[in-house]
């Protein structure tokens, strides 16, 4: 059974609802699935957010979730790591650099288009070049760098909508933004279990 983890900020909004509707929908097209959710910020036992419990309910989904903190366990413990943004998306990395084969943002890993694959491979490698010599007290070069923006221009925004204090509206588009991508998993996740 493969293990999926999503990964917001506090785990109230995005990720909670992210882990609820997979849940259904893998339930529903048959896939053996364990999903759960943390966040990079997270304070442990917190409620969701009133209106991603009104997301949840109205898509008939009464899981009663709370918030969960990253751990290095829910990393190990996760098959892979679905994130909301990239800014979540290197943070775990940054915690947890052995993960980082299995990291993702939801909507890069549900990218089909080769080109921009390739680009973002790109721009990790230029990421990861970059941590290193930092660490080393070294910089890229001008041109490595100039890659790196180039690269950044191209590729197409990968991050889920934070509602977090909107409206319910702001909930809604969220949501939908997630189910969108879900979709896309699903089709992704059937496919590999073939």
């Amino acid at each position: 059974m493969k293990h999926i983890l999503f990964v917001c900020t506090g785990n109230t909004c995005r990720s909670p609802m992210a882990e609820g509707m997979l849940r259904k929908l893998a339930a529903e097209h048959g896939l053996e699935l364990e999903v759960r959710s943390a966040g990079v910020a997270a304070m442990e036992g917190t409620p969701i957010s009133r209106h991603a419990e009104a997301v949840l309910r109205d898509h008939d989904i009464s899981d009663q979730l709370t918030s969960t903190p990253l751990s290095g366990g829910l990393a190990e413990w996760a098959h892979l790591i679905l994130t909301l943004t990239q800014g979540h998306k290197q943070h775990v990395i940054q915690r947890f650099p052995h993960t980082a084969g299995k990291v993702f943002t939801l909507k890069e890993y549900v990218e089909d288009r080769d080109e921009v694959l390739n680009d973002v491979q790109e721009l990790d490698g230029l990421y990861a070049s970059q941590q290193l010599m930092a660490s080393l007290g070294q910089e890229l070069s001008a041109q490595e760098r100039e890659r790196m923006i180039e690269l950044h221009q191209r590729i197409p925004g990968f991050d889920i909508s934070d509602p977090f204090g909107g409206s319910r509206e702001d909930y809604d588009v969220t949501a939908a933004e997630i189910r969108t991508a879900l979709h896309k998993l699903l089709d992704k996740l059937k496919t590999s279990s073939e």
